[in-house]
């Protein structure tokens, strides 16, 4: 495993360790967790931008989906 080194302002430790405190979690599993909702909302973001970008117009409405499913 990994060990991973992030400077902050003596400020911002202790609002880190508040906050992961008061989240019930460690301070290493709270900054894990917030990086990786991070890459995680980023990756969405690109997802998003490309289905926008390759989006042809077509739209179905409820019924259609329905009943193209057999429901």
């Amino acid at each position: 495993m990994s060990t991973m080194t992030m400077r902050v302002s003596d400020e911002d430790a202790a609002v880190v360790r508040k906050y992961a405190k008061f989240e019930g979690k460690t301070i290493s599993d709270f900054i894990r967790n917030a990086v990786f909702e991070r890459i995680e909302d980023q990756e969405d973001l690109t997802a998003l931008r490309i289905a926008i970008a390759e989006d042809d117009g077509i739209r179905h409405t409820h019924e259609q989906v329905l009943s193209e499913l057999e429901l």
